[in-house]
């Protein structure tokens, strides 16, 4: 009988033990959940406050391109102590045009930097101005040239939109074309990038690239859309009135914008890769077309 006592009080005490160890695991557990959910929370209040300006300007050659350019610069801010090199350069212009100077602490630089890249110096600008169709068509015209227009389908990464623009300009396009929404803007990542080549580009931003393509179209512009389903560029007549549409980094062109494209052309590859950066893609057919018109 009491072997029997012993064991069913062994029992409870083993059941009591089993339900504080699952009680501790569960609080356990909340508090996993609890500490997760405060970290996204945390997560998402920065994202929030991480508002992208189009009102700054960085890097040494970005900032002088800028003061070369009509761009209306409030005022340049510069590291304490820097004074070699290119600075001088930005410096002087700077004074040329009356432009007020603001010395500050390297630390407030990194503060409101955006491309962790500023080298010294920050122009605080009005924000880009953007153009439109009409003035990107009228600019080819006053060349006396058949319009070279590039069409950006949903390009979301700033660096690859920089070096679109840098090679747009070496290459003699008249404008850039990017859609209001799911493309990045002109940011200050996208003048570091662009290495002062964004002051001497015409971008337009419009509501419906499908319904821009229409309206290029009217204007005797040819739609072409990089694809890999299309023909290889350089056996594709590049030379008329064009319009190059470039999709997307990871899915390319949108169905609607691919099915409006008048003709599809490809950059032939033979490894083992089967894609290449938006940007790199762009820049080589943007070579091929300026190798036809030439």
């Amino acid at each position: 009988m009491t072997k029997r006592k012993d064991e069913n009080n062994r029992f409870k005490e083993n059941r009591v033990k089993e339900n504080r160890v699952k009680e501790d695991r569960f609080k356990e557990n909340r508090v996993r959940e609890d500490r997760f959910k405060g970290s996204r929370v945390r997560e998402e209040r920065v994202k929030e406050d991480l508002v992208i300006r189009e009102d700054l300007i960085e890097g040494r050659n970005a900032v002088i391109e800028a003061l070369k350019s009509d761009r209306t610069i409030e005022q340049i801010l510069v590291a304490k102590g820097d004074s070699k090199g290119s600075i001088n350069v930005v410096l002087g212009l700077a004074k040329e045009q009356g432009i007020v100077i603001k010395y500050v602490e390297r630390a407030k630089l990194d503060e409101m930097s955006q491309t962790s890249a500023h080298q010294g110096v920050i122009a605080k600008v009005t924000p880009y101005k953007y153009y439109d169709i009409k003035d990107i068509l009228d600019y080819a015209k006053s060349k006396d040239e058949k319009p070279f227009i590039i069409i950006l389908d949903e390009i979301e990464d700033p660096h690859n939109f920089g070096s679109i623009i840098r090679t747009a300009e070496v290459c003699g396009v008249h404008g850039i074309i990017i859609p209001k929404r799911k493309n990045v803007g002109v940011t200050p990542t996208v003048y570091k990038t662009a290495v002062g080549a964004t002051e001497h580009m015409r971008i337009a931003k419009v509501t419906n690239i499908n319904t821009t393509i229409d309206e290029l179209k009217e204007h005797g512009l040819w739609i072409y859309g990089a694809d890999m389903s299309g023909e290889v560029c350089y056996k594709t007549d590049l030379s008329g009135a064009v319009a190059l549409v470039i999709g997307s980094e990871g899915k390319g062109m949108s169905k609607l914008t691919k099915e409006k494209c008048d003709v599809l052309v490809k950059i032939p590859m033979v490894g083992q890769i089967t894609s290449l950066n938006a940007s790199v893609a762009g820049g080589i057919l943007m070579y091929e077309v300026l190798k036809q018109k030439s």
